[in-house]
């Protein structure tokens, strides 16, 4: 389903070949695809989607070693969860490889693989696709909340999210796992965009006596 540069995506792929199993280059390429989907559902550009969803895990077997020094080198906020979990680093540091790798200096492309795990409050539509790929593309199952998730992402982008970062995090309280601060942050901003936003500037909108002294 690729349309992007042939020499590119054939570049990528040789080099995952030598970087991760099968097993997850599969995984890469069902990414790539659904990006792809749900970009052009949604009017965003299909090239980079795929550029993005095909890069999202280059650093995913990185050594934990590596992934702290590439982090620090570039200067990226660290805090005592990374540091405990450095692989939740991957994604950050995967935008470092494709940037400095294959020459992809796109912001968006590189902003969308370094939100791919954690996310990032308000991240733009081109992240959330990718983030949404990465949770919702067919390898992950096929239960009932799966389900209705990826129908919401072919919906509704925000609202897909929150939702699936729910799903994520009942995932990781079950399993006793860290919670990443950033990932609340990216459900927050979500849920409250599409949950609360909209009916505060109703509200501070309204001419009504009663409803402005309900808002103050």
């Amino acid at each position: 389903m690729a349309v992007y540069d042939v020499a590119l995506r054939s570049q990528v792929l040789d080099w995952m070949q030598e970087h991760m199993p099968s097993s997850r280059i599969a995984h890469v390429t069902r990414v790539e695809e659904l990006s792809m989907v749900l970009a052009k559902q949604h009017g965003l550009d299909v090239e980079k989607a795929g550029i993005a969803g095909l890069t999202h895990d280059l650093a995913k077997y990185f050594k934990p070693n590596q992934l702290l020094s590439m982090a620090t080198e570039e200067g990226l906020p660290m805090d005592p969860v990374s540091r405990a979990n450095p692989h939740l680093l991957h994604a950050d540091v995967s935008a470092i490889v494709a940037r400095d790798v294959f020459g992809i200096e796109d912001l968006e492309i590189l902003l969308a693989i370094a939100d791919h795990t954690l996310g990032r409050p308000d991240m733009p539509s081109l992240s959330c696709v990718v983030f949404l790929a990465d949770s919702l593309e067919p390898g992950r199952g096929n239960n009932r909340e799966l389900q209705t998730l990826r129908q919401i992402s072919q919906q509704n982008l925000g609202r897909a999210v929150w939702m699936t970062c729910d799903y994520t995090f009942r995932y990781l309280v079950d399993t006793s796992r860290l919670l990443h601060p950033r990932a609340l942050q990216t459900r927050n901003s979500f849920l409250y965009r599409d949950r609360w936003r909209a009916e505060l500037l109703e509200v501070e909108d309204t001419d009504d006596p009663v409803s402005l002294s309900l808002a103050s």
